[in-house]
């Protein structure tokens, strides 16, 4: 090429350039900076233009690596002798600076930094317009092979963060059109990348007027997957990134598009092999639960299945422990959003044909949550991922999945009874769980289920699709499906009957009536073609009747006992009242009471004193205090029978200081107490195996 087809260079000029040795294109370099004053002085802006077209073009796009080199310093000697000037001539200085960064030769990757360092140095704002490019060629090289290429751009990089004040101060600066850049650059695989991804957002989201809230769906994603990566040190750098985030949507919610980014957080909170990761993810689905309210009820579903899962984590890790910890937080804040959701949906219908209050109530719906229309609670997913995780292998999700159902039902019954057919063959299913708690919990959801009155206009039916009779005095025709089938099922696993057949009987006789539980038993087992089956069914039914504690109420009223010695047969035998006798027995030896056994030689004798000792003896198991009281009674029969021969001998007088005792009002009192104790116990039973609001309350969240 001719000396003219490179002017406004000189020949020595241009063999200096080209020239392999770093000192002479310096030289050649000063002479450019001389020549580009010279020119900027008289104001002779297409000399410059020619200028930089041949560096950029006959230099920068050379086949000699040298002549790139070259072109590269000439052209940050040319950024340098403009100096503020230098924003008119940007284009023509960074496009080919920025080729060369990608050169295959490692030294002109390296000139390449060095000279977009100087031309950004004098710049300043001017080079935000190409603030992307350089972004993408910067977020490439930070991956290089090269130490010393790397070195470079990382002094590139933090020249560029420095000018972060020129961000705010120009008008030049594309968010919008640099966010598709950074959401294509944030799924990047490469360490290196990655730290330098996520130092840029840090940056950005210092900076005053950028809000990258506004844009926080379109990374978050991308965030999540850089908390994943292996290396410690862009863990936490993603990791306070993200909880700067955070304390940003805590302070200013108005502005979160939380419904954008609920589904991403679902996604990341169920990866299993990343603590941390998860861990984060559901921290933020509590914040967003707790911040937007209604605007998660149409996400409940999906919120679940990362929740319920994490309910089941037993280790002592810390990091697993906060998850549970805060999944169980996320439990209890959806509960109080279904209630408020429950209260909103009686009192519309409470209301349904007020016309001018609803139109009040969407009014001032509108006005509070926005868009209302959008926040509304899509059962039927709800009810479905709540079917698939009554069957999870964990004890704690089970319950909490049957503790939802019961919670959907008491808030939402109008809604919950169209998913009864549904809920219904999973909750008989859970029966034959091997843990008690689950089956006690499940026996709560269907005593709920059975036990309310049901607003569905079709009538359950059988396996067979024909429609089952109601029998028995319960109007809910769900009552005698559920016995029914719970008949079928011992029937068929035989297994079921010996090992939980007492147990549901005896919860659903706490949880119900004892008396129409066993009459509706009684008529299906009437016409139960398997005699064998009904046997042994009836086998149970009285084993269970005479010997639990749960049926007592029921077995007072069989026994009709109301005689003065009946009251006291008919009190509860616990192993509580068994040691108070027993206690009472030793008392009866101990010197103290060495009256009491003198009064029994009296003749006549206190035949109520040897009565009630006897009553105390028939009381008691064989044990040490049965012998003991024993052989003490046996010491009196002679004068037992003589106060028996003796009955028209004349009763004594009462002691005068006994005469002003209200025995009568004192046998009330004792049978008061007793009907108390008896409430009092049948309360306690009930309140063990149902799921109370203040249960709710006295969580740690």
């Amino acid at each position: 090429m001719s000396e003219k087809d490179y002017a406004p260079l000189s020949a020595a000029c241009v063999r200096a350039l080209h020239d392999k040795l770093y000192e002479k294109r310096k030289t050649a370099a000063l002479e450019i900076e001389k020549m580009v004053k010279e020119f900027a002085a008289l104001n002779n802006t297409s000399q410059i233009r020619r200028l930089l077209k041949v560096l950029g073009q006959d230099f920068a796009l050379s086949q000699n690596p040298h002549a790139r080199k070259g072109g590269l310093i000439g052209l940050a000697a040319t950024a340098i002798a403009l100096g503020k000037d230098t924003s008119n001539y940007t284009d023509e200085l960074i496009k080919p600076i920025l080729g060369c960064l990608s050169d295959q030769d490692l030294r002109v990757r390296y000139y390449a930094c060095e000279s977009l360092y100087n031309v950004v140095k004098v710049s300043r704002g001017a080079v935000l317009p190409h603030f992307s490019a350089i972004f993408n060629a910067l977020s490439k090289i930070a991956t290089d092979p090269d130490q010393h290429v790397k070195n470079a751009s990382e002094l590139l990089d933090r020249l560029l963060k420095s000018l972060q004040d020129i961000v705010t101060e120009s008008t030049c600066f594309d968010l919008e059109g640099f966010m598709p850049l950074l959401r294509e650059r944030i799924y990047t695989k490469v360490t290196f990348a990655r730290q330098f991804v996520i130092s840029w957002i840090s940056v950005l989201d210092m900076v005053p007027d950028i809000d990258l809230l506004f844009y926080l769906p379109e990374i978050l994603d991308g965030l999540f997957r850089i908390l994943g990566d292996t290396n410690l040190e862009v863990k936490k750098m993603c990791e306070t990134t993200l909880s700067e985030f955070l304390r940003n949507i805590k302070s200013d919610p108005s502005k979160v598009n939380f419904p954008a980014m609920i589904n991403i957080l679902i996604s990341h909170a169920q990866e299993k092999n990343d603590d941390l990761v998860q861990f984060i993810a559901i921290t933020w689905i509590k914040e967003f639960v707790q911040l937007s309210g209604p605007a998660m009820l149409p996400y409940m579903s999906g919120i679940f299945t990362a929740v319920l899962p994490c309910l089941a984590y037993d280790s002592d890790a810390r990091r697993m422990t906060d998850i549970k910890e805060t999944a169980t937080a996320v439990n209890f804040t959806l509960m109080k959003l279904i209630a408020v959701h429950g209260e909103d949906n009686q009192i519309l219908n409470r209301n349904a044909g007020d016309a001018i209050f609803n139109v009040f109530l969407l009014v001032l719906k509108f006005s509070i949550a926005g868009d209302e229309s959008t926040n509304f609670l899509d059962l039927p997913s709800v009810v479905d991922v709540l079917t698939q995780y009554i069957m999870h292998n964990s004890i704690q999700t089970k319950v909490a999945v049957l503790k939802w159902i019961h919670d959907l039902y008491t808030k939402l019954p109008d809604e919950m009874v169209n998913h009864i057919d549904v809920l219904f063959p999973a909750l008989q299913r859970t029966l034959s769980d091997e843990a008690d708690q689950v089956v006690q919990q499940c026996l709560v959801v269907i005593a709920e289920v059975i036990a309310s009155p049901v607003t569905k206009r079709t009538s359950p039916t059988n396996s067979d699709g024909v429609a089952i009779k109601h029998l028995g005095c319960n109007t809910n025709p769900y009552y005698n499906k559920f016995l029914i089938s719970l008949l079928q099922s011992f029937n068929t696993e035989k297994r079921l009957l010996d090992e939980r057949g007492s147990f549901i009987i005896r919860q659903l006789c706490v949880l119900l009536n004892a008396e129409d539980i066993y009459r509706n038993l009684a008529h299906i087992l009437l016409n139960e073609p398997n005699l064998k089956f009904a046997r042994l069914m009836v086998e149970h039914l009285n084993m269970i009747l005479l010997t639990s504690s749960e049926l007592f109420e029921m077995r007072s009223r069989l026994k009709e006992l109301n005689t003065e010695v009946g009251r006291c047969g008919n009190l509860e035998v616990t192993v509580d009242f068994l040691m108070e006798i027993d206690k009472l027995v030793q008392l009866i030896e101990s010197p103290i009471f060495a009256y009491l056994r003198l009064e029994l030689l009296q003749v006549p004798c206190d035949k109520n004193l040897i009565r009630a000792l006897y009553g105390l003896l028939m009381l008691l198991p064989q044990t040490d205090a049965f012998q003991t009281l024993k052989v003490r009674l046996s010491c009196i029969p002679s004068l037992h029978l003589h106060c028996e021969e003796k009955s028209t001998v004349q009763e004594r007088p009462i002691p005068a200081c006994k005469r002003n005792i209200d025995f009568a009002k004192l046998l009330q009192h004792f049978i008061e107490v007793q009907e108390k104790y008896k409430e009092y116990k049948k309360l306690t039973r009930v309140k063990d195996m149902t799921y109370t609001e203040k249960e709710l309350s006295n969580l740690e969240i």
